[in-house]
C-alpha cells in the first residue's frame, strides 16, 4: 500500500486512490483560508488544492494541465491539483500559501 507523507502524518492508501480524498479523510489542511469553503469539491475547475508532490502519481490529465495554465497558477511551477491526482506509490506532499496554494511560502511540509 502506498504511503502519503503530508503535514507530519503518514497515511496509507490504496494504489490509485485520489490524493484529495486521502488528504481530507485524514484531516490534512488541504485548503488555505476561504478556499476551505469556496472550492470546486474535486472537479478540477478551481485550482485551490494545488500542492507540490514528490513521488509516484498519475500523469497530469487535461483538467489539471488546463487549470494550472491559467492565472494565478503557472504551468512552469511544479504543482499538481490533488483532486486530479491518483497515488501510485509513496509520495511526499507540500502545501504553499495563497488562496490557490500558488504562493512561494510553505504552509506545511511532508514532515510537518
Amino acid at each position: 500500500m502506498p504511503k502519503v507523507l503530508a503535514q507530519g502524518q503518514t497515511i496509507e492508501c490504496k494504489n490509485g486512490e485520489n490524493l484529495r480524498k486521502v488528504l481530507l479523510k485524514s484531516g490534512i489542511d488541504l485548503y488555505n483560508g476561504g478556499a476551505k469553503v469556496i472550492n470546486c469539491r474535486g472537479i478540477g475547475s478551481c485550482g485551490t488544492c494545488a500542492v507540490k508532490i514528490e513521488g509516484e502519481v498519475s500523469v497530469a490529465n487535461w483538467r489539471d494541465q488546463t487549470r494550472r495554465s491559467l492565472p494565478p497558477h503557472s504551468p512552469t511551477k511544479d504543482l499538481r491539483l490533488a483532486c486530479q491526482t491518483q497515488v501510485l506509490g509513496d509520495v511526499k506532499v507540500t502545501k504553499f500559501d495563497g488562496f490557490w496554494g500558488q504562493g512561494s511560502q510553505v504552509v506545511w511540509q511532508p514532515e510537518g
